[in-house]
């Protein structure tokens, strides 16, 4: 087993999931919550970072006994390219996971090859986990179609990549249809 560290981002819980706000879902703080704590208690018994932007979060994810990186006033890209130069001589690499995954059991038990792994999301378009060994040039590209571009930098950089669509972790809950 490499020395890895599995980093999970949390948006304050009381602005996450905007697109199921704007779409009427009941209780969304309660929601993201749960759906964090599902991740979290998935990736045992690995180590557990979470990327904060906020006090409530940092809290939450101590609580939890996880450590915290506090990512304040950074988007997701910054948070994460933080945390990636920042963790570097800690770890050998970094497995991000969305804290948002509907069926994240077995995340603890993930032994990626070697290389950058990419697991998309169910419209196989976006990144819902990503591992990336330390020590490169890696720049992520979190947003529209990230799945392809970080498949696109792994190749710029000249490392194996591997890009896995039929993932029970590609399901993540960002609109109301997500939830069935």
């Amino acid at each position: 087993m490499t020395n890895d560290a599995f980093i999970v981002p949390l948006k304050r819980f009381d602005v996450a999931k905007d697109r199921l706000r704007q779409g009427g879902t009941a209780d969304v703080d309660q929601l993201a919550r749960d759906l964090a704590i599902g991740v979290l208690d998935a990736c045992a018994p690995r180590h557990v970072i979470v990327l904060s932007e906020s006090d409530e979060v940092s809290r939450f994810a101590r609580e939890r006994d996880v450590e915290v990186l506090e990512s304040h006033a950074l988007d997701l890209n910054g948070a994460v390219q933080h945390a990636y130069e920042s963790l570097g001589r800690r770890f050998e690499r970094l497995v991000i996971v969305h804290g948002d995954l509907r069926r994240p059991r077995g995340l603890g038990d993930f032994e990626p090859g070697p290389g950058v792994t990419i697991v998309t999301d169910h419209r196989a378009r976006g990144t819902n986990v990503l591992v990336v060994p330390t020590g490169l040039d890696f720049r992520f590209a979190y947003g529209p179609d990230s799945a392809q571009r970080h498949e696109f930098e792994a190749r710029r950089l000249g490392v194996a990549c591997l890009v896995v669509t039929d993932s029970p972790w590609r399901f993540d809950v960002d609109e109301p249809s997500d939830l069935h």
